[in-house]
């Protein structure tokens, strides 16, 4: 049992040395003196248009934090519905009550008008 930690262990020294390896040696060889044109803002290839302080319309965040919330949805209900037989009638009111908050999540955001273009 402790052999199996120790294991762990050694990975976990492994992971930390090669990754502060990694970043030595990229510290080391990297420029110095970056030009005005490595100083710019990427925008994909294309000539930039102003500056890189714009704002953005807040509806791109709301729509991308409601899509994540309904993808870590999908990432608990796929393993549960996998062994949705061993585990029982609480489990499944667990998960009711689970998706009933999700539902109403999504029905306050659609009522606030967050699901909608204009």
């Amino acid at each position: 049992m402790i052999a199996d930690y120790g294991y762990v262990g050694l990975f976990l020294v492994f992971g930390i040395i090669f990754v502060a390896g990694a970043l030595a040696v990229s510290w080391f060889l990297r420029p110095r003196a970056p030009s005005p044109e490595k100083n710019s803002c990427y925008e994909c290839g294309e000539v930039i248009k102003g500056g890189s302080w714009i704002q953005f319309n807040v509806r791109y965040y709301l729509i991308a934090l409601i899509f994540v919330v309904f993808d870590v949805e999908i990432l608990f209900l796929i393993p549960w519905a996998v062994i949705f037989r061993e585990l029982g009638f609480v489990a499944f009111v667990e998960m009711v009550v689970f998706i009933g908050v999700l539902i109403a999540g999504l029905v306050y955001a659609w009522k606030k008008g967050a699901l909608e273009w204009q």
